[in-house]
């Protein structure tokens, strides 16, 4: 009995020392930034398009216009407006060294929200990026900030809620803050893959398991594999109390009883998030909109405080023993699941080979095609890549290259390349004025306007996919929502805007000679009425100019009565 309390005593230590490593952030010093219970639609370190998600996600019950409250005294330091992104933003500093984010808002307060509006009318822009110096807009705890919205890159009402630190600008777990988000649900496991990792990830690719529940656990069928050297995966998600499927914190990958490789998702700078690539099969991500998580480190993955188990989590299988395989799953209130299975080396197979065009970590490669160039960086690939470049006739009318094709959209790239085309034929200056990188992702599409690089158009991406150059020679447009000089009794005007090659890249608004406040919603233009066009002026003028990706200028003047 003695030993057996003695040993108790040391467990409960090592869990003491293990919340007092995880908990090393004040606790309780930031309030519930809503007036209603917290509720998740996403947390911390979930798997999104090219980024972890930085923040949590909070409900506001399918409601805009809720009250967002400071988490903590401090002021406001920063305010973001932007088309896409965060929308609407306010950055709160606090004395304790953190800063907080409320994104996707709708309105700032009052005096907040008319000295916004002054800047962008002084600037003639709408988009806005402003620091602030302590004395500006100080803020108290609970004090109403904003109301909350559905703006920018939101794809339905929330607040999107950050805590940084506010030297470093590293987003923090803001769930190790201790906010109180009841969670008693283990997190979830639904599949499981190994790889070959001889050559790469990428080639062969996965090999899914089927999972089984068996009690409070996870199994499978014995894995038999054909390769000495593998990884593993899982596809697993944290419900939380909630019910939306959450990312997972905290993973831990074992064999026979020894630590082989784990992972938390404690803090990620922006500088770092687009690592996410290469800690997710990206390939399963894109294709087939699947999050499923590497349970080891790809070559070319540097995200800071991720792993810390100190291996790669690659397995050396020396002999054709049956091994024991642990996956253990943590959220943050240290709900656990796990899986346990049993792992052969069946016997071996051919593994992929290099060729003179495989792209590795760590070494940059410039490869070309009779009309086209790619520059990679040292940077650029997560794994060991073979890298398939070639061309085809292209299939538009307005295109004035062929289509180069470059590997595949599903395999990730992870910071901007080079790609250099050159054009089937002669272009007059006008022409070359006007030509169009247009990139085809398969689920998307991207122009960029390329700059000329002697005979050929020079762009920068950091995708994979095919590209063609494009002759655009057509105009933006907008279409009003109201016949000419109609009465508008609406609160606001909205102007819907079109290309036939990529995006709107820039816009004014003049009413009556004298530049609109519109804003940006997405493909939409908006201007809520105010002070500069009052009820009962009489006939308006309305001016818009758009210009398109290719540079292409068109101006619209409509008119209306208010």
């Amino acid at each position: 009995m003695k030993n057996f309390c003695k040993l108790l005593f040391i467990i409960c230590i090592i869990h003491t020392m293990t919340l007092q490593a995880q908990n090393n952030y004040p606790q309780n010093y930031f309030r519930n930034p809503l007036n209603i219970p917290m509720q998740l639609a996403a947390n911390f370190g979930a798997v999104r398009s090219n980024h972890f998600h930085m923040g949590l996600d909070l409900r506001t019950n399918s409601q805009e216009n809720l009250p967002v409250v400071a988490a903590a005294d401090g002021y406001v330091s920063r305010i973001k407006v932007e088309r896409y992104g965060f929308g609407n933003a306010v950055y709160i500093t606090h004395p304790n060294g953190y800063t907080t984010v409320y994104a996707h808002l709708n309105t700032y307060f009052e005096q907040l929200d008319g000295y916004i509006k002054e800047r962008q009318y002084k600037d003639e822009k709408w988009e806005q990026d402003i620091t602030f110096s302590p004395g500006q807009f100080p803020v108290t705890k609970g004090q109403t900030i904003a109301l909350s919205g559905n703006t920018g890159g939101s794809a339905g009402p929330h607040l999107h809620f950050e805590i940084r630190d506010t030297k470093t600008e590293e987003c923090i777990n803001p769930l190790l803050f201790g906010f109180n988000i009841p969670d008693r649900v283990v997190p979830t496991i639904s599949g499981l893959y190994w790889y070959d990792r001889r050559f790469s990830t990428y080639e062969p690719g996965a090999n899914g398991i089927a999972v089984k529940k068996t009690g409070n656990g996870y199994t499978t069928d014995i894995i038999q594999v054909s390769s000495p050297e593998i990884s593993f995966a899982v596809k697993a998600v944290d419900k939380a109390n909630q019910g939306f499927n959450l990312g997972i914190y905290h993973a831990e990958l074992l064999m026979d009883g020894q630590l082989v490789y784990s992972f938390s998702i404690d803090k990620v700078s922006y500088d770092d998030t687009r690592y996410l690539n290469g800690c997710i099969d990206y390939t399963k991500f894109v294709r087939d909109k699947m999050s499923i998580q590497h349970l080891s480190t790809l070559p070319g993955m540097r995200l800071k405080n991720y792993h810390s188990s100190g291996s790669t989590g690659i397995i050396h299988l020396e002999d054709d023993s049956i091994h024991t395989i642990e996956i253990i799953l943590k959220d943050v209130n240290g709900n656990t699941g796990k899986l346990t299975t049993k792992v052969r080396f069946d016997r071996n197979s051919d593994s992929v080979a290099l060729t003179d065009k495989t792209v590795k970590p760590d070494e940059g490669k410039t490869i070309t095609t009779e009309n086209a160039e790619i520059n990679f960086s040292k940077n650029a690939v997560y794994d060991l890549m073979n890298f398939k470049m070639s061309e085809k006739p292209a299939s538009r009318a307005d295109a004035i290259s062929n289509t180069v094709v470059l590997q595949t959209s599903y395999i990730p790239v992870h910071d901007q390349y080079t790609l250099k085309i050159k054009p089937g034929r002669k272009l007059s200056a006008d022409e070359k004025s006007k030509v169009v990188m247009l990139f085809d992702y398969g689920s998307d599409t991207d122009a960029v306007k390329g700059k000329w690089n002697g005979d050929r158009v020079e762009g920068e991406f950091n995708r994979l996919g095919t590209v063609v150059l494009v002759l655009d020679e057509s105009l933006p447009s907008v279409s009003a929502s109201w016949k000419e000089g109609a009465l508008i009794t609406s609160s606001a005007l909205r102007l819907k805007g079109t290309t036939k090659v990529g995006d709107i890249v820039s816009y004014r608004a003049e009413l009556d000679g004298k530049w609109l406040r519109f804003a940006r919603v997405k493909n939409d233009f908006v201007y809520v009425f105010d002070e500069k066009c009052p009820k009962g002026s009489g006939l308006h003028t309305l001016k818009v100019t758009t210009t398109n990706t290719a540079g292409n200028s068109n101006t619209q003047t409509f008119t209306f009565q208010r």
